[in-house]
């Protein structure tokens, strides 16, 4: 097993992304799984500090996943209320409430985190 430190620039971060792809599918218990399992864990510490993921927008996923069932804005009535209202929160002129984001987050499958404002 070579000698491993905290990535700290792009190279070092490709060169530990090849050589885990490389040994992905090592057996538990060997060389190349032990080698894996901390490169893994520095390929992740690396992308924590410096591959930011954009912020999903709440209104977008919902209408995404609208599409995706095959839903008209009419069908978000009872979650939301009336025709106005829908119109209003898919426009994004009016916020989504605790309530609402709930209530979709059943509906439609949507993960509660997308509600969430983003801190980094």
């Amino acid at each position: 097993m070579s000698h491993y430190k905290v990535l700290k620039t792009e190279e070092e971060y490709n060169t530990a992304l090849d050589r885990t792809i490389h040994i992905f599918h090592s057996a538990p218990g060997t060389p190349d799984f032990d080698e894996l399992e901390l490169l893994l864990l520095l390929v992740r510490d690396y992308e924590e500090r410096h591959v930011l993921i954009p912020a999903l927008d709440p209104i977008e996923v919902i209408k995404l996943k609208m599409e995706e069932k095959g839903l008209k804005a009419k069908d978000l009535e009872p979650i939301i209320g009336s025709k106005g209202h829908v119109s209003l929160v898919l426009s994004g002129k009016r916020e989504v409430t605790l309530k609402m984001a709930k209530a979709l987050r059943v509906f439609l499958g949507i993960p509660a985190d997308i509600f969430l404002p983003k801190t980094y």
